[in-house]
């Protein structure tokens, strides 16, 4: 395992992590989940994603159990804030009041007294950022929190939340938590070019692409049974932008390319979203342990400036079916 900085920070976070959307508490049994956690401490893992809204929060649950008893500062524990863990009115959003709350109920369920990245899941417009910014820099002040970051903000939000930090004197945000693959870019555009400028780094979810870039999904074919696609518990909703027949085909021709490289698919996707330089590390999530083995080889893969262009002149403009999102690849930074 090869480890990178957190953007500017101090931090040092293993660039492939491990995160429990979907799986833990939901997809996979307890002892499953377990098991795969404990793949990923085995292949030199020891960064973990979770959320509070993650299965309810049953997700923070399963990963405490499964990494109690462990050293923690050999540890990075990151867990986010925002989505609804309650029928209250106060219940969701980035408020001082939920905030406050959702970290006392996070680290309850994840069993330990501090969490070293605390995220705001989805930017607030209800809430004056001033309010949000002040709530976090309390918690890093209180120790619970070590560092802040936010996923899913847009590049003016990002700048919006540096700036008010700046002018108030409060702990900066450290990094973002976006999609980002070969076949969703959207990131590179302007909240790259920010961060870079500001000192965030990426922790990115989702670079296989749901799964599409694994391969499995064919083109003409009905998705394999068991797959996210066929489990509307799982995102199946979500893969659907990813489905039509001409990208699967191209999808289908990087096979040679990875197998070139003696490369899986989904090691070829992982390694390429850690050749961007903003990228401090690569989300995987599994539901069997063989799933965390193989994925993790993706670290410390290199990709010359030749294969990342034979990969962009495979898949071409990547174009999404989803009405808010057309995406055409731009040069890599």
């Amino acid at each position: 395992m090869e480890f990178r900085h957190l953007g500017r920070s101090g931090l040092k976070i293993s660039e492939i992590a491990y995160g429990n959307w979907l799986t833990h508490g939901s997809q996979v049994e307890e002892d499953a989940a377990r098991a795969c956690v404990a793949a990923a401490l085995d292949e030199g893992i020891t960064t973990f994603d979770t959320a509070d809204v993650y299965a309810a929060t049953r997700a923070e649950e399963v990963l405490g159990r499964a990494l109690k008893g462990l050293r923690r500062e050999g540890l990075e524990i990151c867990t986010k804030v925002y989505w609804p863990t309650g029928s209250g009115p106060n219940d969701s959003g980035l408020s001082r009041k939920h905030i406050r709350e959702s970290i006392e109920g996070s680290l309850r369920r994840l069993g330990t007294d501090y969490v070293d990245l605390y995220q705001a899941h989805r930017f607030d417009h209800e809430t004056p950022l001033d309010e949000t910014m002040r709530a976090f820099d309390d918690l890093v002040r209180q120790g619970k929190v070590l560092y802040v970051g936010v996923s899913e903000w847009r590049a003016e939000e990002i700048e919006r939340a540096l700036r008010i930090a700046d002018e108030m004197g409060l702990d900066r945000i450290v990094s973002n938590q976006p999609q980002y693959s070969m076949l969703w870019r959207v990131i590179e555009e302007e909240v790259v070019p920010l961060s870079e400028r500001e000192g965030l780094g990426q922790i990115v979810w989702s670079p296989i692409a749901q799964g599409v870039l694994t391969g499995k999904y064919k083109p003409g074919a009905a998705p394999p049974a068991g797959s996210r696609a066929t489990d509307e518990r799982g995102g199946a909703d979500m893969i659907k932008r990813y489905l039509s027949d001409d990208l699967l085909a191209r999808v289908q021709d990087l096979r040679p390319i990875a197998d070139e490289l003696g490369l899986t698919m989904a090691q070829l996707a992982i390694a390429w979203t850690l050749q961007n330089p903003n990228v401090s590390a690569a989300i995987v999530g599994a539901s069997r342990p063989e799933q965390v083995r193989d994925n993790v080889r993706a670290a410390g893969v290199k990709l010359d400036a030749e294969v990342l262009r034979r990969i962009d002149d495979v898949l071409g403009p990547v174009v999404i079916r989803d009405p808010s999102r057309t995406i055409s690849p731009a040069q890599r930074p």
